[in-house]
């Protein structure tokens, strides 16, 4: 990449744009734009959660001494409605106007993408289509998407407020999902007419006036592709395959980080995305092999969470997070990218499986033996009261394997869980 094009004088900005403080933010791309020189405006409507998540890192990386760089030395935290891309727009300008124009405008939450994008092109600034934004948010535009482009689409159906059920087309069992759902929330398989009606009517207590898709059930093997885009060049990085918990549910369980691109159907999935729009920044791809065809699950336009980034990162040893904010300051990519293959990398999630409080679980800590490093990072602490959400959020803890001996890491992972217990009492 080319040095000399970051900005790094004091008006160089970044606005950033986050809900709920993320540790892909926290440890990946805040040091990163510190590392670029880049001052951060973070605009939020969580503003309180994020003071409170630097401070521990903060505390946590420098035993409560004063930040050695782990984040930007200018990092101010701005309340703002950012599901409104207007309230978006209104603040980046209150802030030009005072410290003059940002860099860039960026965020890896999915359910900011197109308000992002719209702030980027309102301003002039690199950034994704918002069209392609949207597209992929919306689950039943993405089936639109591929079909209208002749490729490989999944059978489904929108199911608007106050639709009829009868008459979907889609055969039983089927996946019912909200529209612009994300982590597995209110996703649920479905036998029949009776069980459909049920699952509708739940979900809608929680999302009152959702709209809600319809589709067909993928049976096969679950990977994700992981990609890097400028609008130009489009790099596939890595694929993980993924365990999900039994149905009805669907639940991630385990990621295993596949020893060698191009993983399965890569060709196939490059092509769909290219159709969708997608190719600027970072997104990461669901897609079940079912024999050699790629069926797309989902397109998350961000980079994967729940600690897979920083571990893709690691294994790669590839400047992931610079690069992703070098796309969205304008900066192009090489035609190759130089990584490291043949680290393996397994990330096991424990999770609820009731709710209540959490009593006992092991603190966080790093081992190394046998040529494995496991890397264990609590994700609730002792003496939060949760329900079960039968999603990500049911995650109690996280455990990264890593070496290159893919043997030697699931027996050190199967010794780690039996060694250790998460204990919940009602």
């Amino acid at each position: 990449m080319n040095e000399a094009a970051t900005p790094n004088d004091a008006c160089a900005g970044l606005i950033l744009l986050a809900r709920n403080p993320t540790d892909s933010v926290t440890e990946g791309f805040l040091p990163a734009a510190a590392r670029l020189g880049l001052a951060v405006t973070l605009l939020t409507d969580q503003p309180d959660a994020h003071h409170e998540a630097y401070e521990r890192y903060a505390r946590e990386r420098n035993g409560g001494g004063p930040s050695a760089g782990a984040l930007p030395g200018r990092l101010e935290i701005v309340p703002c409605d950012v599901q409104d891309f207007r309230a978006v727009i209104a603040r980046t300008a209150a802030r030009a106007a005072r410290v003059g124009a940002p860099a860039a405008i960026f965020t890896n939450s999915d359910h900011l993408q197109t308000q992002a994008a719209l702030a980027a092109d309102y301003f002039g600034l690199p950034g994704k289509d918002w069209r392609a934004a949207l597209r992929t948010k919306n689950k039943a535009e993405l089936r639109r998407g591929l079909a209208a482009a002749g490729l490989d689409t999944v059978r489904s159906a929108e199911l608007a407020p106050g639709d009829a059920l009868a008459g979907h087309g889609i055969p039983y069992p089927c996946v019912l999902k909200p529209r612009e759902g994300v982590a597995g929330e209110d996703v649920f398989l479905v036998a029949d007419d009776a069980e459909l009606a049920a699952r509708c009517r739940e979900i809608r207590v929680r999302r009152p006036g959702a709209a809600l898709v319809l589709e067909e059930y993928l049976d096969g093997p679950l990977h994700t592709l992981e990609t890097l885009g400028d609008g130009h060049v489009l790099h596939p990085l890595a694929s993980f395959r993924t365990d999900i918990s039994p149905p009805p549910h669907f639940i991630e369980e385990r990621l295993t980080l596949l020893p060698e691109p191009p993983g399965p159907c890569t060709g196939q999935v490059l092509e769909q995305l290219r159709a969708l729009g997608v190719g600027f920044g970072a997104c990461h791809t669901e897609y079940v092999d079912q024999g050699g065809r790629a069926r797309i699950v989902e397109v998350n336009y961000r980079a994967i969470g729940d600690r897979c980034d920083l571990a893709l990162a690691d294994a790669l040893d590839l400047p992931l997070f610079e690069l992703i904010l070098r796309t969205h300051l304008g900066e192009p990519l090489p035609d190759t990218l130089t990584v490291r293959r043949g680290t393996r990398v397994r990330m096991e999630y424990v999770c609820a499986d009731r709710d209540g409080t959490l009593k006992a679980a092991p603190e966080a800590h790093v081992q190394e033996a046998d040529g494995v490093r496991l890397d264990y990072r609590p994700l609730r602490e002792t003496g939060e009261r949760h329900p079960l959400y039968r999603t990500n959020r049911d995650f109690l803890g996280v455990l990264r394997a890593t070496g290159r001996d893919e043997g030697r890491i699931d027996a050190a992972v199967r010794e780690f869980l039996a060694a250790h217990c998460w204990e919940i009492v009602p």
